[in-house]
C-alpha cells in the first residue's frame, strides 16, 4: 500500500461517523444556505433592475435640462452607473458575509436541534440494548406528542410483550416436555429395579416386568412423536399441493369408526367437496386429532358430527360432538401444549395434552383459522377454514371464537 493511500487511510478515519444527527445538521444547514443564495440572487437582480431604471430616467432628463451645459446625457449615464456599481459591490459584500454568518449559525442550530429530535430514538437505543430474555418484562412507555417516535416506540413495546409471551410459553413447554418424558422414563427404571431385585423372580414375573418397560416406551415414543409433529407445523410449510378436505376427512372416518364403535359413539359425516392446498400428511393429522379428541372426550352413547364444505372460495371442516360442559373461560387453555381440562393425573384420560395445540401449528403453517366454542348441552364445536386451492393462496388473519384453536387433547 503507498504512503499517499495509508494517508488518505488515516485522514478518513479521524471523519466525524456520519450519524443521522450529523446528516440531519448538514441538511439543514445546506438547504439554508442554498435558500439564502437563491433570496440573495433574486434581491441582488431586482435592484439592479431598480437602479438601471432610475439612472436611465435620470440621465434622460439631466440631459434634457443641461442640454447648453458640458456635460451631456451620456456623461451623466456613466457616472450613475459607477455610483450603482459601487452600491451593488457594497451590497453583494455584506450580504456575504451576513449569508456566512447565518449560515454557521444555522448549521448550530440544526445540531441542537438534530439532538432534540433525535433524543427520543436514543431513548428506544438504550432501552434495547439493556433489555435482555430475563428484562422482556421492561417497556419503553415513551411519552410526548403523537408522532413518529411515539408510534415506533409503541411498535417496540408491542414487539416487547410478544416476545416475552413467546419465551415464557416456550419455557413453559419445555418445562412441561420435560415433566411428561420424565414420568415414563422413571416408570421404566422403578419396574426394572423392582424385577432385577426380586430374589425369586420367575419368567413370568419378569416377562410382566417387560411389559410394563414397553408400554412405558412406547407412551415416549408417542409423546416425541406428537412433539415432532408440533414442531413440523410450527415451522410452516416449504410447498404446497391441492387436495381436497372432504377426502382426506373420509380416509380418517374410515379408520376411527372401529375405536367409535368400542366406545359406544354415533360417528356422522357430512362430506361435500372442499378443495384446498397445503400439506395432505399435515392437514390428516389435524383432522385425525380433531376426531380423536371428539372420541375421547365424550359421552356413553354419545355423538361425533363432522362436516366439509366450501364456500366463497374457502375450505372449511367442523367436528362437532356430545361430552362434558366446557367453561368458555377454559377454551383458551385447551390450545396451549400439555393443558387438560382435568387438573388430577387419573382423571385427565388418554391424552396427552398436545392433540389441540398441534391442530392450531398445523393450521397456522396453512394460513387456516381455527374457531371453536363450547356446545350449549355440552361438548365442543371446532371449525377449521382453509383458504382456497389457488397457487398465491393468502393467509387470513389468525381468528378464534376464543381467542386460539382448541382442543381437550
Amino acid at each position: 500500500m503507498t504512503p499517499s493511500r495509508l494517508v488518505a487511510m488515516a485522514w478518513l478515519g479521524r471523519l466525524p461517523r456520519r450519524t443521522v444527527r450529523l446528516r440531519l445538521t448538514l441538511w439543514y444547514g445546506g438547504l439554508f444556505l442554498a435558500f439564502g443564495t437563491a433570496l440573495l440572487a433574486v434581491t441582488y437582480a431586482l435592484v439592479v433592475q431598480a437602479f438601471v431604471g432610475n439612472t436611465a430616467g435620470n440621465a434622460f432628463c439631466q440631459g434634457q435640462h443641461f442640454r447648453c451645459r458640458a456635460i451631456g446625457g451620456q456623461q451623466a449615464l456613466a457616472l450613475a452607473l459607477r455610483d450603482n456599481a459601487t452600491v451593488l459591490h457594497e451590497l453583494v459584500t455584506r450580504s456575504e458575509a451576513a449569508l456566512t454568518v447565518m449560515t454557521v449559525l444555522a448549521v448550530a442550530f440544526g445540531w441542537i436541534v438534530a439532538d432534540r429530535v433525535l433524543r427520543p430514538l436514543r431513548a428506544i437505543t438504550v432501552a434495547a440494548r439493556q433489555i435482555s430474555a430475563a428484562s422482556l418484562g421492561e417497556r419503553l412507555a415513551l411519552s410526548g406528542p403523537d408522532d413518529e417516535f411515539r408510534e415506533l416506540g409503541d411498535t417496540f413495546d408491542g414487539l416487547l410483550a410478544r416476545l416475552e409471551a413467546s419465551f415464557n410459553a416456550h419455557r413453559q413447554f419445555i418445562a412441561n416436555a420435560s415433566h411428561e418424558l420424565r414420568t415414563p422414563l422413571a416408570r421404566q427404571r422403578v419396574i426394572s429395579q423392582v424385577a432385577l431385585s426380586d430374589p425369586g423372580a420367575t419368567v413370568e414375573s419378569l416377562s410382566a416386568a417387560h411389559q410394563r418397560v414397553l408400554a412405558a416406551g412406547a407412551e415416549q415414543e408417542q409423546l416425541i412423536d406428537a412433539l415432532l409433529t408440533l414442531a413440523r407445523g410450527q415451522a410452516g410449510l416449504d410447498q404446497r399441493e391441492p387436495f381436497d378436505l372432504a377426502v382426506v376427512t373420509s380416509q380418517v372416518i374410515a379408520a376411527r369408526r372401529p375405536e367409535a364403535s368400542r366406545r359406544n359413539l354415533t360417528l356422522h359425516a357430512a362430506l361435500a367437496p372442499a378443495p384446498t392446498s397445503g400439506n395432505p400428511s399435515l392437514a390428516e393429522r389435524l383432522i385425525a386429532n380433531l376426531i380423536d379428541n371428539a372420541l375421547r372426550y365424550n359421552l356413553p352413547g354419545g355423538r361425533v358430527h363432522v362436516t366439509t364444505g366450501a364456500r366463497d372460495s374457502l375450505a372449511s371442516l367442523a367436528v362437532a360432538n356430545t361430552g362434558p360442559a366446557i367453561p368458555a373461560s377454559a377454551v383458551d387453555r385447551l390450545f396451549r401444549p400439555f393443558q387438560r381440562l382435568a387438573t388430577d393425573r387419573a382423571s385427565r384420560g388418554e391424552g396427552l395434552g398436545l392433540g389441540l395445540s398441534i391442530v392450531q401449528a398445523i393450521a397456522d403453517a396453512h394460513g387456516a383459522t381455527i374457531t371453536a366454542r363450547p356446545q350449549p348441552a355440552g361438548g365442543l364445536l371446532v371449525e377449521a377454514t382453509f383458504t382456497g386451492p389457488g397457487p398465491h393462496a393468502v393467509r387470513p388473519a389468525r381468528e378464534s371464537a376464543s381467542g386460539n384453536a382448541l382442543t381437550p387433547g
